[in-house]
């Protein structure tokens, strides 16, 4: 975090100084108890029903204490706290929150999407870190009680940062984007996911469509044009930028000539009446989305396209994004247990097809969450996806996900099907199966550590 002094603070706050010294900086700010108090030099926005532990605090001073509590409760401050007493604490962290993020002017990107989002923002620091002092979100640790933290991680030197956004319920995003104020803003695409808190998919479709007014006056978005939920939103009232990646002629950053490539896709990318051969590690026609909006992504922060290509060639696969590795009797496991959705099964199954043919093909299915009433609706046509192709076995663990095995048999597939409530049991099945011309998908739910163990345990078993 950029050092600020308590007595500039005590100024953009408009506050009363009630206990303490003014003649210090703080070098770190959390809103207490939604975050943990770690450091000293910290700035704690303290509402008017938290209970205070002055003596924590004091411990890790020197503290500053931002609240609108009434004066007699404040007073209770020790020697090494500052306190300073505001009309209204909510108003006085939007008030630092926009002081904050005025400090800089640097390109700040926020991504959302129901998938590619956790790994196109990894290209893109991957990319951008070559050339800048870059701060981004972490992982897919996305809530939005993270954005103060991640915030505050530009300082002085940061020279660009990306953000992902996470969205649980409407309005998730819209909260994001006041913190962040992105430069860019990207939408991967639009499937189904979060229906629990969203609805249904016309709710969730409008909590995404929140970046497009978050985005900054004369901003960027980045969208793909050939996602026909995205397409739904009304950008009629967006009076800045907008770029189109995708497969089809309506997109400024088209990729053509997409094939699988050893341990990536390679493709040629079309941009302003130019090509360039483009290659990006790991499988899948989705992945090939990601590294255009990446792509795009980058040249509108400032790098050139050659930059961002090359920069894209190194790029690591994340782990358990279909992730291959060779398992138990030198089969292949295909590891996908980071997420789990509609969109992303579909997506999976996709390229369970290309490297799938000429091998015995299991698949291995967990219950998708957060679909609220709609949960047998895609369970359902996910099993209809699947009675479409050749698996030879398709197994499925969890209540939901025995709706998938069902609906795939009412469809006719022509796998041999096995339904288990849980794990234990599933390896039995699987082992007498596995060979070199075998190749297993686990598609499960990140929230599930059992699935996570056994994809573990038949990458490991050589």
């Amino acid at each position: 975090m950029q050092s600020i002094s308590v007595q500039k603070l005590r100024n953009v706050l408009q506050g009363k100084l009630l206990h303490g010294s003014e003649q210090w900086s703080v070098k770190q700010a959390i809103y207490y108890n939604r975050h943990d108090l770690t450091k000293s030099h910290s700035l704690l926005f303290v509402s008017r029903n938290d209970q205070i532990n002055w003596q924590e605090i004091d411990r890790k001073g020197p503290s500053l204490i931002v609240s609108d509590k009434p004066s007699t409760e404040l007073k209770n401050a020790l020697e090494n706290t500052t306190v300073l007493q505001v009309k209204s604490v909510a108003q006085a962290y939007w008030t630092f929150i926009e002081y904050y993020r005025g400090l800089f002017e640097i390109p700040v990107v926020a991504l959302t999407g129901t998938c590619g989002k956790t790994t196109t923002k990894e290209m893109l620091k991957h990319i951008a870190s070559k050339h800048w002092q870059v701060q981004a979100s972490i992982s897919s640790k996305n809530e939005p009680r993270q954005s103060l933290p991640y915030l505050t991680g530009i300082d002085d030197k940061t020279q660009a940062a990306i953000f992902e956004l996470g969205l649980g319920n409407t309005g998730n995003i819209k909260h994001q984007c006041m913190i962040y104020q992105p430069t860019i803003g990207i939408i991967t695409n639009i499937g189904v996911h979060h229906l629990d808190g969203c609805l249904n998919l016309e709710g969730y479709i409008k909590a995404k469509s929140e970046i497009v007014e978050g985005i900054k006056e004369d901003g960027t978005l980045i969208i793909n044009a050939d996602d026909a939920n995205t397409k739904k939103i009304s950008l009629k009232r967006f009076k800045g930028k907008i770029i189109k990646f995708g497969l089809q002629d309506t997109a400024d950053y088209k990729a053509s000539n997409v094939e699988f490539a050893n341990t990536g896709m390679k493709f040629v990318l079309e941009v302003a009446d130019k090509t360039y051969n483009v290659f990006v590690p790991g499988y899948g026609e989705h992945q090939v989305y990601n590294a255009l909006a990446a792509i795009a992504a980058s040249h509108e922060m400032g790098l050139t396209i050659r930059q961002a290509i090359a920069g894209l060639r190194t790029f690591k696969q994340m782990a358990r994004h279909l992730e291959f590795t060779t398992g138990l009797g030198d089969s292949t496991i295909i590891d996908d247990t980071w997420t789990n959705n509609p969109t992303s099964v579909e997506a999976a199954l996709k390229v369970l097809d290309t490297v799938g043919k000429d091998k015995k093909v299991i698949l291995v299915l967990g219950d998708i969450k957060r679909l609220g009433n709609f949960e047998e609706k895609y369970h359902r046509e996910i099993g209809s996806m699947v009675a479409l192709r050749k698996i030879d076995t398709l197994i499925t663990i969890g209540k939901r996900a025995e709706k998938i095995a069902d609906q795939a048999q009412k469809d006719g597939t022509s796998a041999e099907v096995h339904t288990f409530k849980e794990v234990a049991g599933v390896l039995e099945v699987l082992k007498p199966k596995l060979d070199a011309d075998t190749i297993v998908l686990i598609k499960g739910p990140m929230s599930s550590r059992s699935m996570i163990e056994f994809a573990n345990k038949l990458k490991n078993s050589l």
